[in-house]
């Protein structure tokens, strides 16, 4: 049963996949404290709120605030990252893998007379490493079978007289005599192949000998080779998740659906899929511009150093995107990137479907949620929250917007947008004076209904410059007022009290809360939503503007018909005739479009 965890575990455990993949258990500070794989990922992660416990794994499922996953294409890949990802973060509730103590790999060692080893650690020793292998005994059994058909050393080194390898055929006699480099070379090669997945000659003559075996009644020996080429499958086959192509790089796919998009990052560092990152948000424009402007972004606007490569999905100007960037832009179209890319997407299209559930679960959940916010505020019971957010670019294009909720609900037809006139730059104190004053002053003078509770998306400075006009200049002096803290991942954390500044702290799975962090996600989508609107319009208007010959009737005529610049530019000269447009003009817009865009 589940004890003593929240209302939002609840929700995402309803949700989760029936894949095999990684999971991810985080704390209250969302520190990641223990990492698992599993076939399934929906019975392995509820089997931990679900059963009874003891001794660690009690304490672990105690201390579970929140969870994220991975899903994977195979069991094994999710062995193969859960491996990577302990590496990478040390969860506390993980022994096993921690140190590097878990999967094997086999190891070419980097001396005058190499032999293989198994090791459980990767170390900068100049040695050749393969793995890590999830099946421990099928790693050893492919080591066995290296060590018999492509030998290098087995023994100590030199002692003057052959050792019972060399005898066996499992050495090729550093022990007695010296052994050519290229000798090891050659032999270090064929390892290096087999390793890489080229085992077909192998494999065709292990099941010759299996066959021929089974025919003259030598069934123990065809069942040990039958073992033996399963071993091979298990140790050398395609690892989709691990590449062996060690270039950095990081992988953009999406999923689009009813006007939302999640995009899903894979960072893949030596060779190893060692982070993710998706983020969902409302979109306005064409999916390609959508998901460039997001890369363009996700590197401007954070410190992470850009890799050697980025690889995205098939409809994206790459060349453009990797003059911006100033990296390599790649579409993979085929193989073992392809197979990556096709996963994010998966990743990306569950991880949209389940904000869309949540959206729904959270908007059937919304009793009581409003008493919790206005008793934290000490304030009478309200059915009605006005919410305000400031969007701009640089200064540039500055509008606000308001969002408004009732009883918990979204009420879309109240939404209001603004386009800031009093300035002209960024200026958070003016810009939210100017949409309190546009709001509230009209509401006094129609007579319209004043909100319960005012929320502001920007800290002390907006709520400090709303008080003033709400105050000073239009009398509400009992209008309650509340801005909304976010922590440094722009999340609500906590609210400032409007009539006391003391800071409220709600509990953080409460449905309160999540009604505050879901009017935050909505005001700062539909601010962000207007401002690209804008953006796109007058950027798109400006390029025309630019074309001798098109003047505001001929861009009208443009923008209703096609509605984007890009798709305006793949227009043919006929298309564009045919919306009233003469021909001379039609060949100057074809023309002009394809030689700056």
């Amino acid at each position: 049963m589940l004890r003593n965890q929240s209302k939002h575990i609840e929700q995402k455990l309803a949700l989760l996949p029936s894949e095999p993949g990684s999971y991810q258990m985080k704390d209250k500070n969302g520190k990641i404290i223990y990492v698992g794989k599993a076939k399934n990922l929906k019975n392995r992660v509820r089997s931990y709120f679900k059963q009874e416990h003891t001794g660690k794994t009690a304490e672990l499922v105690q201390n579970i605030a929140d969870f994220d996953y991975i899903v994977t294409n195979s069991d094994k890949e999710a062995f193969l990252l859960e491996n990577e990802l302990i590496k990478k973060y040390k969860p506390y509730y993980n022994i096993r893998l921690k140190y590097g103590t878990g999967y094997p790999y086999i190891k070419i060692t980097h001396e005058r007379d190499p032999k293989m080893v198994m090791v459980s650690e990767v170390k900068k020793d100049g040695g050749f490493y393969f793995g890590p292998y999830p099946n421990v005994f099928a790693a050893q059994e492919t080591l066995r079978f290296l060590e018999k058909n492509y030998p290098l050393r087995r023994c100590n080194g030199f002692q003057g007289r052959p050792c019972l390898y060399y005898n066996m055929g499992q050495c090729l006699g550093a022990c007695w005599h010296e052994v050519p480099v290229s000798e090891y070379d050659e032999q270090v090669k064929r390892i290096k192949r087999f390793l890489d997945g080229d085992t077909t000659i192998v494999k065709k003559q292990i099941a010759k000998k299996m066959q021929h075996a089974a025919e003259t009644l030598e069934f123990e020996l065809a069942a040990d080779l039958r073992d033996q080429l399963k071993y091979i499958d298990e140790t050398v086959e395609s690892q989709r998740v691990l590449s062996k192509d060690t270039t950095p790089r990081d992988l953009f796919n999406y999923y689009l659906d009813k006007g939302w998009m999640t995009v899903e990052v894979f960072f893949l560092r030596q060779a190893r899929l060692i982070r993710q990152f998706k983020q969902t948000f409302s979109v306005v424009g064409a999916e390609d511009e959508e998901i460039t402007s997001f890369i363009q972004q996700f590197y401007a606007q954070r410190n992470i150093q850009k890799p050697s490569e980025v690889l995205v999905p098939k409809g994206i100007n790459t060349e453009a995107l990797s003059d911006i960037l100033g990296v390599s832009v790649r579409i993979p179209v085929r193989g073992e990137k392809r197979d990556l890319l096709d996963l994010a997407g998966k990743n990306a299209q569950i991880a949209l479907e389940e904000k869309f559930r949540l959206m729904q679960l959270n908007e059937k959940k919304t009793t009581g949620a409003m008493r919790e916010i206005t008793d934290a505020l000490n304030i009478p019971m309200g059915k009605r929250i006005e919410a305000f957010d400031h969007s701009h670019t640089q200064g540039v294009e500055i509008v606000s917007a308001m969002v408004v909720f009732d009883d918990g609900m979204p009420n879309k037809d109240l939404y209001r947008k603004y386009k800031i006139k009093s300035v002209n730059h960024a200026d958070e104190w003016r810009e939210t004076q100017e949409v309190i004053r546009r709001r509230y002053s009209r509401l006094l003078k129609e007579g319209g209904e004043l909100p319960d509770l005012i929320l502001m998306d920007g800290g002390e400075i907006q709520l400090h410059a709303a008080q003033e006009v709400l105050v000073d200049e239009l009398g509400l002096t009992k209008l309650p007022i509340a801005a909304m803290v976010k922590n440094n991942k722009h999340k609500t954390a906590e609210l400032i009290d409007g009539k006391t500044d003391q800071i409220i702290s709600l509990n953080k799975q409460s449905e309160g809360f999540f009604l505050i962090q879901r009017v935050q996600e909505e005001v700062h989508r539909f601010a962000i939503n207007f401002h690209r609107q804008l953006r796109s319009k007058n950027s798109l208007a400006s390029r025309l503007d630019m074309i001798d010959g098109v003047g505001p009737k001929t861009r009208q005529k443009l923008l209703r018909e096609f509605g984007s610049l890009p798709k305006i530019a793949n227009a043919t000269i006929s298309e564009l005739q045919a919306i009233g447009i003469n021909e001379k003009l039609a060949r100057v817009i074809h023309m002009s479009l394809q030689v700056k865009g």
